[in-house]
């Protein structure tokens, strides 16, 4: 396995444990911070550049579909967060409130949180479990 995808598996996977685990832990909070990120258009740039950011670092160290299921899945989760950011980029707040309105945030919350959840438990594990490559001395 690619030192790469065993850093980023293990990456994203803490991110998305310790994500969820406090999302699950301040529900209000969470979906109230959500409401204000979309009213607040300098906060949603900066959320954006920085989700657009995370996601073209991701995607540009990491573009590999073969392998088994790690390097796929730390792939996947690369372009999801670079459109996630594309898509905070160039959509008006109306229209990604619109979104938040029609996927329900607030009352499929706990599902869209066990998501994370589950995703990051998967890539932490992995991420750990993974054989290193012989270091050359």
């Amino acid at each position: 396995m690619l030192p790469r995808t065993i850093f980023l598996s293990r990456l994203a996977g803490l991110f998305c444990l310790v994500f969820a685990i406090a999302a699950l832990m301040h529900k209000a909070e969470m979906v109230e911070m959500s409401t204000e990120i979309v009213n607040a258009p300098a906060l949603l740039l900066i959320y954006a550049m920085f989700t657009l950011l995370a996601g073209l670092a991701m995607v540009l160290a990491h573009n590999i579909w073969t392998g088994g299921a790690m390097p796929v899945v730390v792939t996947v989760v690369g372009w999801m967060v670079l459109i996630k950011g594309a898509a905070l980029m160039l959509m008006t707040p109306g229209e990604l409130a619109g979104i938040i309105a029609a996927g329900h945030y607030p009352d499929f919350y706990y599902e869209y949180t066990v998501i994370t959840l589950l995703l990051g438990v998967y890539l932490t594990y992995a991420g750990f479990s993974a054989r290193q490559p012989a270091q050359r001395v």
